[in-house]
């Protein structure tokens, strides 16, 4: 690929993620609704006729923002695990399911601003049949995601799960997320968030893991 084709790729990937970041900081002052193309753009430094040669309409933008908020996350539980198994810290944690789940997510608790953004586009989602779609296939590549997490602490701890990896994950997700969106109702900080988002899914992990013969 000559210089000439990847200057112009690039200048749109930066126009692209600017856009993206306008949009979380728009979003989190005033809501999916009222953040409107125009103060996107605003923010962004860019025009109209800039967003609409990256995105098709605010709803496919904001997909995208959650889709990356999902990714990072997933992302960030990836790294935790794959750090601890280089300590060899899983044999150690495989009888106290708290230890596990404190030592995979504790850097890696839902923020304010990805509650509020998935929330929105669920809600959304449910009143638009293409956006339910997008949000669907989405929401099941993270499931996809997460089950294949499981199986790596499975394989790196040597630890048995009652349930098959998918099934696990359905259920981590969920209280996840529940446990996410109840932190942020109550005004929670970080800190608070991720002491609950732990304590809710060990609960979770101590009724899915098989105990370890004494």
């Amino acid at each position: 690929m000559s210089d000439e084709t990847v200057a112009p790729t690039r200048r749109r990937e930066n126009t692209r993620q600017r856009l993206l970041d306008a949009a979380a900081q728009v979003f989190a002052e005033v809501g999916l609704d009222a953040a409107s193309v125009e103060a996107v753009c605003e923010r962004a430094g860019f025009t109209r006729g800039a967003f609409y040669s990256n995105f098709d309409s605010k709803e496919e933008m904001f997909l995208e923002l959650a889709g990356r908020v999902a990714d990072e996350r997933v992302l960030a539980v990836r790294a935790r695990v794959a750090e601890l198994e280089s300590q060899g810290a899983f044999p150690s944690a495989a009888t106290d399911a708290l230890a596990i789940v404190q030592r995979v997510i504790d850097m890696s608790a839902e923020d304010r601003l990805g509650v509020l953004l998935m929330s929105e586009i669920r809600i959304h989602a449910l009143r638009s049949p293409a956006l339910a779609e997008a949000y669907l296939t989405q929401e099941e590549q993270m499931r996809e995601s997460v089950a294949q997490i499981i199986d790596d602490i499975a394989r790196a701890g040597q630890i048995s799960f009652r349930v098959p990896a998918r099934e696990a994950a359905d259920l981590m997700l969920m209280v996840w997320e529940s446990a996410s969106v109840r932190a942020v109702m109550s005004g929670e900080g970080q800190a608070g968030a991720v002491r609950r988002t732990s304590e809710k899914l060990a609960a979770v992990a101590r009724l899915i893991i098989e105990p370890r013969e004494p």
